[in-house]
C-alpha cells in the first residue's frame, strides 16, 4: 500500500511516518509545506529509504495537490496537515482559517476527483483518514466545579474536587456535541464537518479520529511539555496558566501513531474514533512531574519547581478534556502501551539527549516567548 500523509514533517505526522516505515512494508509520500513546526530532521532515520518520498507542497495549492496525486497514485491518505497551536490562533486566526478550513476543502476536492476516476477495485479499497482533536468538543465538568458535559462515565479524577467526591465525571465520546472555544478548535471543528459532509454527500470513504493531548519526542518547543523541559534546563521561568488546574488527557505520540494506523487499516468509513491515553492530569501535576524527573537526571542545587511562575490564564481556556476511548479498544483492539509515568520519563530523557535538535528546530521566529495574549 502507498500512503500519502499530509503534514508528515510535523510532530504527530512524523511519528506516524516513523511507525509505518519501521513496522510495515508500505510506501509513504510525505506532503508538507514545512512551516515553523515542520522539520524533516524528525525523519532522518527513514528518509533514505526507497519506500519514502517527500513533496514540499501547501494543501491550499490545488494544482500542486493534483500533481502529487497523479504522480504518486496513493492508495490511502492520512490528513494531518494543520495549524495546531492554540496561542498562535489567538494572536493570528487567519492562518488557521486558511490552512485548516480552506486547505482541507481544497484537499477534499482534489481527492474526490482523484478517487472518482479510480478503477473499481482500487476505488473500493481507498481510504481518507482525517486526524483531528478533542478540543472540538469544548469543555467538560471539572472536579472543582467548572461546568459542562452531558454523558457521564467513570473518570480517574472523580472525587478529587470539592463537591464532586464520589461522583463520576463525563468523558468525550464520539457522540459529544461540538462546542469549540478557540480559533484553532473552531477551525478544526469546521474541517471535521467538511470531511463528514464529503463522506455523506459524495460517498468519499472517510474516517475521522479525535485525539487527546499528545506528548513525546520531536515535539516543537512551543507546547507545554517541551517548553517546561527546555526552560527548566536553562533556569528560565516555567509559566503556568492560572492555577495550573486545567486537566488534559495525555497520550504518548507513538501510541497515537499506532492507533491512527489501526484506524486506517481496520476502521469503518463514515465512523469516528476517539483516541485517548487514559491519563487525566492537571497541568501543574505535569510540570511537577517534569521537575522531579529533571531533578533526578540533571540534579542542581536549586529545585526546578522554584522556577514555576503563575501567569494570567489564556482567553477562553477550556478547563478539562478527557477521552472515552472504549470504541477503538472494542472495535480495533487498540490500547495505549505507555502510562503517563513511563511516557513522560521517556520524553524527558529524549530531550536531554537531543538538545542539539531543539536548537536547530527553532528558526528564530519563536524563542519560547508567550503567545496568545493579544486578545
Amino acid at each position: 500500500m502507498k500512503l500519502l500523509i499530509t503534514g508528515g514533517a510535523g510532530f504527530i505526522g512524523s511519528a506516524v511516518i516513523r511507525h509505518v516505515m519501521n513496522n510495515t512494508t508500505d510506501e509513504v509520500v510525505n506532503l508538507d509545506k514545512l512551516t515553523y513546526a515542520g522539520n524533516l530532521e524528525s525523519l532522518a532515520d527513514v528518509s533514505n529509504s526507497q519506500r519514502y518520498a517527500f513533496e514540499q507542497v501547501d494543501i491550499c495549492n490545488r494544482a500542486e495537490v493534483d500533481r502529487v496525486l497523479a504522480q504518486q497514485q496513493p492508495d490511502a491518505i492520512m490528513h494531518l496537515a494543520a495549524e495546531s497551536h492554540v496561542d498562535r490562533s489567538i494572536d493570528g486566526p487567519a492562518e488557521f482559517i486558511e490552512t485548516n478550513i480552506v486547505g482541507t476543502y481544497t484537499l477534499l476536492e482534489a481527492i474526490r476527483q482523484y478517487w472518482q476516476a479510480m478503477e473499481a477495485e482500487k476505488k473500493a479499497n481507498f481510504r481518507f483518514h482525517h486526524i483531528s482533536t478533542d478540543e472540538v468538543y469544548g469543555d467538560l465538568p471539572h472536579p472543582n466545579g467548572y461546568p459542562r458535559g452531558e454523558t457521564t462515565h467513570p473518570s480517574p479524577l472523580a472525587g478529587e474536587g470539592s463537591g464532586e467526591r464520589g461522583k463520576s465525571l463525563p468523558l468525550f465520546t464520539e457522540e459529544t456535541a461540538y462546542a469549540p472555544s478557540s480559533p484553532y478548535s473552531a477551525s478544526k471543528a469546521s474541517s471535521d464537518h467538511l470531511v463528514r459532509a464529503w463522506q455523506r454527500t459524495y460517498g468519499l470513504p472517510a474516517l475521522v479520529t479525535n485525539c487527546s493531548n499528545n506528548y513525546g519526542p520531536f515535539h516543537f518547543p512551543e507546547k507545554l511539555v517541551p517548553l517546561m523541559i527546555l526552560n527548566a534546563l536553562e533556569g528560565k521561568p516555567l509559566p503556568v496558566y492560572g492555577k495550573g488546574d486545567q486537566i488534559r488527557d495525555w497520550l504518548y505520540v507513538e501510541d497515537h501513531a499506532r492507533a491512527l494506523y489501526k484506524v486506517l487499516k481496520g476502521g469503518e468509513p463514515g465512523e469516528t474514533y476517539n483516541i485517548g491515553g487514559h491519563n487525566e492530569k492537571q497541568n501543574i501535576e505535569v510540570v511537577h512531574t517534569i521537575c522531579n524527573i529533571l531533578q533526578e537526571l540533571r540534579p542542581q542545587d536549586r529545585n526546578y519547581r522554584d522556577l514555576i511562575t503563575n501567569v494570567k490564564d489564556r482567553p477562553g481556556h477550556d478547563m478539562r478534556y478527557a477521552i472515552d476511548a472504549s470504541k477503538i479498544q472494542k472495535e480495533l483492539g487498540w490500547v495505549p502501551e505507555e502510562t503517563f509515568e513511563t511516557g513522560i520519563r521517556k520524553t524527558v530523557q529524549w530531550y536531554l539527549q537531543n538538545l542539539d535538535w531543539c536548537r536547530r528546530v527553532q528558526d528564530g521566529s519563536y524563542q519560547r516567548e508567550r503567545l496568545g495574549v493579544n486578545a
